[in-house]
C-alpha cells in the first residue's frame, strides 16, 4: 500500500516536472521563432502575434492538463484499496 503511494507521488511529481519543462522549450522556442519572423517581415506582425498568443495558450493548456491529471492521482488516488 505504501509503495504504490510512493510510486503514485512519484509519477505526479514526473508528470508535472516534465510537463512544465515541454511547456517551457516548447513557448521559449515559439517565441524565438516569431522574433525572427517579425524581423524579416515586420508587416506580419500583427498575424504573426495573433498565432503566437494562441499556440502560447494552447501549449500552456496542455501543460495545465498534465497538472490536473496529477492531481488527481495525488488526491483522488484511484489506486488505493
Amino acid at each position: 500500500m505504501e509503495n504504490v503511494l510512493g510510486f503514485v507521488a512519484l509519477a505526479a511529481g514526473l508528470i508535472i516536472g516534465l510537463g512544465a519543462f515541454g511547456a517551457c522549450i516548447g513557448i521559449g522556442i515559439m517565441g524565438s521563432k516569431y522574433l525572427e519572423a517579425s524581423a524579416r517581415q515586420p508587416e506580419l506582425m500583427n498575424a504573426l502575434q495573433t498565432k503566437m498568443f494562441l499556440l502560447a495558450g494552447l501549449i500552456d493548456a496542455a501543460f495545465l492538463i498534465g497538472v490536473g491529471i496529477a492531481m488527481m492521482f495525488a488526491f483522488a488516488n484511484p489506486f488505493q484499496l
